[in-house]
């Protein structure tokens, strides 16, 4: 079967083990029906996620002009600290800008690779923490508005990474922890604003991914370099596809690239 579609971050269903799916042109893919097929992918054409055009890709699915002009790429969606919507201030789209910050945050601690501190909205979990490969995680403190998250997060990770290592989780070189602990010890460096927000009593939530072989040296595959790619899926973690030849692709990576997926039976 062959189907055609640009790229854009996988939808997830938190199942017994989660679910993934591909939204292509004409089709919606649950790509964990696929897993031992053989898959082989072509790259097309680019399609910036704002503009639509054939425009090369900048940065999250952009064309460089749509990068720094659509209110979806605004400083404060990787730095949330920076968020002013609160204010009434405008970066980009004040009505967009508003619409996104001021709802309810979590600030969570996910553990991937090592124990992380991170920052999403409420609607969000545990789809973000899905998308990080985290296979524990637990929220730390709601908010009411992105600038009080992102405040939080900054004073966090002075004490706790911010960073996922990507090859540490795909070869699921893990150890447990124990998110409870963690939450008690950090919520002394909680701002003193936000202290009021801090959640007690709650438990760590458990993700399982469907992976069947996981890498011991994932190589990231680069379609537009390589234009085609064919090999066995052996498991999804993260926003990663992980083939039988330890080769791994990170979909979100590659928002707006235009693939024809061919999967044979």
């Amino acid at each position: 079967m062959k189907y055609q579609g640009v790229l854009k971050k996988m939808p997830t269903e938190n199942l017994e083990t989660v679910q993934y799916y591909l939204d292509m042109e004409t089709d919606f893919l649950h790509v964990n029906q696929l897993l031992g097929k053989t898959i082989e992918m072509t790259f097309e054409k680019y399609e910036c996620l704002s503009c639509h055009l054939n425009k090369q890709i900048y940065r999250q699915g952009f064309c460089k002009s749509c990068f720094f002009e659509t209110p979806n790429a605004g400083d404060w969606i990787m730095r949330p600290e920076l968020s002013k919507a609160h204010l009434g201030i405008e970066d980009r789209d004040l009505e967009y800008e508003k619409k996104v910050q001021l709802q309810p945050h979590i600030v969570y601690l996910a553990n991937s690779s090592n124990v992380k501190v991170g920052v999403t909205r409420k609607q969000q979990v545990p789809t973000r923490w899905i998308d990080q490969g985290a296979h524990e995680a637990i929220e730390i403190v709601e908010v009411p508005n992105r600038y009080l998250a992102g405040i939080t997060e900054v004073a966090l990770k002075e004490h706790v990474a911010d960073k996922t290592n990507w090859r540490k989780m795909l070869k699921n070189d893990i150890e447990d922890e124990n998110l409870v602990d963690w939450r008690n010890r950090l919520s002394a460096y909680i701002p003193e604003e936000v202290k009021e927000y801090f959640i007690e009593n709650n438990t760590e939530t458990q993700l399982q991914f469907p992976v069947s072989q996981y890498p011991e040296k994932p190589k990231s595959l680069n379609i537009v370099k390589e234009q085609s790619y064919s090999g066995k899926l052996v498991g999804v973690k993260g926003q990663y596809l992980i083939f039988e030849d330890q080769t791994v692709f990170n979909v979100r990576a590659n928002e707006g690239l235009v693939v024809g997926i061919n999967v044979s039976i």
